[in-house]
């Protein structure tokens, strides 16, 4: 992989592909021992670990399987350093068979020669 810089264009296109529900546009920005973070999961206190190209694949196929008009929203990026980035959002959708939903959240980005190493997910779930 040819190194390159972190800008707001490289975080405009990671989530582009977020947003289009394209997989291997998504993980063509990962290395490939890059790990992620869930909001989610039955771990405490990090959610659900999923590590690699392979199973973050899997993960974000099912997702959209799931939640087919899965989207983001209301970006906004800040790049703190030559490693790290910070990704803020409004993520919306409607799971089959359920309800709507809507939730502030953001994602704490690490990358090595401009690829992501580790996206780690948050987001506010109001009851």
């Amino acid at each position: 992989m040819k190194k390159r810089e972190i800008t707001i264009a490289l975080l405009d296109e990671i989530q582009d592909g977020f947003n289009r529900h394209d997989v291997d546009a998504i993980l063509s920005h990962f290395t490939d021992d890059c790990l992620w973070l869930m909001a989610r999961g039955p771990s405490a206190p990090e959610g659900r670990s999923c590590a690699g190209k392979a199973e973050i694949g899997e993960v974000l196929r099912g997702r959209y399987m799931q939640i087919p008009d899965m989207r983001w929203e209301e970006i906004r990026h800040w790049i703190c350093d030559p490693t790290k980035a910070i990704s803020e959002w409004v993520v919306r959708g409607t799971p089959i068979g359920g309800k709507p939903f809507e939730y502030l959240g953001c994602d704490l980005w690490e990358f090595r020669d401009g690829y992501v190493t580790k996206k780690d997910t948050y987001w506010k779930y109001v009851e």
